[in-house]
């Protein structure tokens, strides 16, 4: 009717149509309003995107319903999704790894003692630790990691340009300052020649902390620290341009203490942060 208006008489055309003169003139008034449901949608979707933007585009939408209700904002998870898909927020994604395990070795290994079984009643009951590659610009970066399974926290690491015993041999004293040096956990590992070297098992021996290692070829069995790396890589390195070390270290350092053991949330923590998680447990 409006393309037409210059050409019919309204009657006409309101007439043919079966509309009211009157209901034409409102909708021309208000066209260009929002409808109340829109402008509720439209407040919704910026809500969901500053969200998803303060998390770094780490979250879906699980996460993001559970920091909206933190902030007040009950959500339902489906319109979450469907506001999500409407504004193309797509969290990242996943890709496979290289492996970095050297398990060709004569040096001594320990039994399994945690046979997959990665929970724990309370902290400082078992550790996990690994090694992972991280590409620069300058050349690779190796980051050896230390994980309370309880929280899944990471309460040691460290980085070097080589995968020498030393470089877990840090990550595990820090964990051990962090943690106050407590006695009886069961550290888990693989097979690797790092782990079964003399230096680092003497740190386990003089903390009295007991050794545990996977099974040969069986990445499954220590899946909590894989996982850990795979969430590092994808969130905060795989879509990021290539950085030279001292980037990468930096990196590192924010995704581990600020991002990860503080806010991320975890799904086997009941969507928890580590730190939350222990301090509600424990307190």
């Amino acid at each position: 009717m409006l393309k037409h208006y210059g050409q019919f008489s309204l009657k006409r055309m309101a007439s043919v149509l079966g509309v009211s003169r009157s209901g034409f003139h409102r909708w021309v008034k208000n066209r260009h309003k929002l409808s109340q449901r829109a402008e509720v949608q439209a407040a919704r979707d910026l809500l969901i995107c500053e969200v998803f933007q303060q998390c770094k585009g780490r979250s879906g939408a699980r996460r993001i319903q559970k920091d909206l209700a933190d902030d007040g904002y009950p959500c339902c998870l489906k319109t979450i999704q469907a506001s999500m898909k409407r504004q193309g927020l797509i969290p990242k994604a996943a890709r496979k790894f290289k492996v970095t395990t050297d398990s060709k070795h004569s040096l001594p290994v320990a039994p399994n003692l945690l046979e997959r079984d990665f929970t724990a009643t309370k902290p400082n009951q078992k550790w996990a630790g690994d090694i992972t590659y991280l590409q620069t610009t300058e050349g690779w970066l190796y980051l050896a990691v230390v994980i309370d399974l309880f929280s899944r926290k990471v309460i040691g690491w460290s980085m070097s340009t080589t995968m020498k015993a030393s470089l877990i041999c840090d990550a595990l004293n820090m964990a051990l300052w962090r943690r106050k040096f407590p006695t009886g956990v069961i550290f888990h590992s693989d097979r690797g020649s790092q782990y079964c070297s003399e230096e680092f098992r003497n740190i386990l021996l003089e903390n009295r902390l007991v050794q545990s290692m996977s099974l040969k070829g069986d990445c499954w069995n220590n899946a909590c620290v894989e996982s850990f790396f795979h969430s590092l890589k994808v969130e905060a390195i795989l879509y990021d341009p290539m950085m030279n070390r001292e980037q990468m270290r930096q990196t590192v350092f924010e995704y581990i203490e600020v991002d990860y053991n503080r806010t991320r949330r975890h799904s086997s923590l009941g969507y928890l942060s580590p730190e939350k998680y222990e301090l509600a447990k424990v307190a």
